[in-house]
């Protein structure tokens, strides 16, 4: 399964929303695996093998995870894995050792259920106090934002709905992408979120809201995206695109070394 869920937007609650881009640091390599000292007081973090922390656990697709486990691997970009339990027994200074954490596609709530909510703060106290980078894949960038499912809230409050499809009764196919500054993507989609509310846009749906957006959680620069770039040519199955998996792999590329190093992407 790949698809991506949430369910956050049917509770009422309270939105503290300030949608501001601040601005983007250029990282070095000193330091903390992220290139920032932490938040004075705090212990140093804990340096990793890898770069790259790619969470596998439960409620995360495998066929997505085998997705990102490609796109790295053309990179050359070293990761480890690390399922729910695993996880839920590091410290934060052990996440804080890796630069980047990647959450991909899967049900979001699932994925919060089998975390615990001390697992959820380690997170964002990583990215936000450690200055590790965080990518949320669809059920990720769910899961990365506010929800009552043991969410990260990486976005001071602002959650995210389903893009407006979902409401259609689509829950799969290729959408068309536009940037600021070059052509549009036609993408794979799967039931994931628009990003409206939180950072700065990178990359739009046919209907203008968020597809992609980018921005500081803290020290940590976060990149959250509502549609599968990383998707391989298999789940294109008998539906019709216009841009090649080749160059939707490309930009999937793209988009994790941004995430990886810090560095913004073009936005409207």
């Amino acid at each position: 399964m790949r698809f991506c869920i949430s369910r956050v937007a049917i509770t009422p609650r309270l939105i503290l929303v300030v949608a501001s881009l601040v601005a983007l640091l250029t990282f070095t390599g000193c330091g903390s695996q992220s290139g920032q000292q932490p938040t004075a007081g705090l212990p140093p973090p804990i340096p990793a093998a890898e770069p790259v922390l790619l969470f596998n656990g439960t409620g995360t697709s495998s066929s997505d995870v085998a997705a990102v486990e490609a796109v790295l691997g053309t990179l050359g970009v070293g990761y480890k894995t690390a399922d729910s339990g695993q996880l839920n027994a590091m410290s934060e200074q052990q996440l804080a050792g890796y630069k980047l954490m990647i959450v991909p596609g899967g049900n979001s709530i699932t994925i919060g259920q089998n975390l615990t909510g001390d697992t959820a703060s380690m997170i964002r106290g990583a990215v936000e106090d450690y200055g590790m980078h965080y990518l949320g894949i669809c059920a990720g960038a769910f899961f990365g934002g506010y929800s009552i499912y043991n969410g990260v809230d990486l976005t001071s409050g602002v959650w995210f709905d389903f893009y407006a499809d979902e409401n259609k009764g689509i829950h799969v196919e290729p959408v068309l992408i536009s940037f600021p500054g070059s052509g549009p993507l036609d993408v794979y989609w799967q039931d994931g979120p628009q990003l409206s509310g939180w950072g700065a846009v990178v990359a739009k749906f046919p209907d203008g809201t968020p597809a992609i957006t980018e921005g500081q959680s803290g020290k940590g620069f976060v990149i959250f995206t509502g549609v599968h770039l990383e998707a391989p040519e298999s789940w294109r199955g008998s539906m019709i695109f216009t841009t090649p998996v080749s160059v939707d792999l490309a930009y999937a590329g793209t988009v994790i070394q941004a995430t990886l190093n810090g560095t913004p992407l073009p936005h409207f």
